[in-house]
């Protein structure tokens, strides 16, 4: 992937659309909401080795990342299936469109310092995908942490952005559905596999979140916290869990 150059982020709203922007309550509704998605689907993603043959509806209700999503289709009745996965992924698009859209500048700027000032390229390559075809990314990706901040981020229209992620998640699992139903007997001979050995999993899992997380936490939950408390200050950043991979 070539390093593309790396556009001028979108102007900053005046005043006047200041004051017809989002409420603090919505702003503060959408940075708890993301911290709770996160803390859900990180758990339903360890947890997933374990519950999901037995429980599939709850795994997909924490987390639908593709793994799951795949995992789950030999234990679990299409409707369910389709309605949980949907409503799972909208939400994260949704809440992180907004995160991006209300906060994508911070964000922008708490990543370049965690990475000693220079952001990588990846983020500079979506931010131009986004302005260029954004709807092909959106589509493509709908479970994309990154893609749905850029679009946020970008000033990509909410009617624009609600349409084609459904449109996207409904592509995205109708392929998992298929390839579960192709790969039925492989995907039950490796739960049976490590069925012996699936909470040393789950706990190897949970082991790496809780340091990952130890080290996020101790750098960022004072700001956190103060984004919350005033989420219309102009002077904060918003660190988010960002990546191309699903939720």
């Amino acid at each position: 992937m070539s390093e593309a150059t790396p556009l001028p982020p979108p102007s900053s709203p005046d005043s006047a659309e200041l004051s017809d922007g989002p409420s603090r309550a919505a702003r503060r509704l959408v940075l708890i909401g993301s911290g709770t998605l996160f803390a859900l689907g990180t758990f339903g993603s360890n947890i997933g080795p374990a519950w999901v043959d037995e429980h599939p509806a709850i795994v997909l209700a924490l987390s639908s990342r593709n793994r799951n999503l795949f995992g789950s289709v030999p234990f679990i009745d299409p409707v369910p299936y389709a309605v949980i996965g949907f409503l799972r992924v909208l939400a994260a698009a949704v809440v992180l469109y907004f995160l991006g859209r209300w906060y994508g500048e911070r964000a922008i700027r708490w990543t370049e310092r965690q990475m000693n000032g220079e952001l990588p390229p990846i983020y500079r390559w979506f931010q131009t995908g986004i302005d260029r075809v954004g709807w092909l990314l959106v589509v493509w990706m709908p479970g994309s942490n990154l893609v749905c901040l850029m679009a946020g981020h970008r000033r990509m229209p909410p009617s624009r952005f609600i349409p084609l992620v459904c449109l996207g998640i409904v592509l995205k699992l109708a392929v998992l559905w298929a390839g579960g139903r192709a790969f039925e007997d492989e995907i039950r001979t490796f739960l049976r596999w490590i069925e012996d050995y699936q909470w040393w999993v789950v706990g190897g899992l949970f082991a790496i979140s809780f340091v990952q997380s130890g080290r996020r936490t101790r750098r960022n939950v004072p700001e956190i916290v103060h984004e919350i408390e005033h989420p219309t200050e102009a002077d904060g950043t918003v660190p988010t869990e960002q990546g191309t991979n699903d939720r």
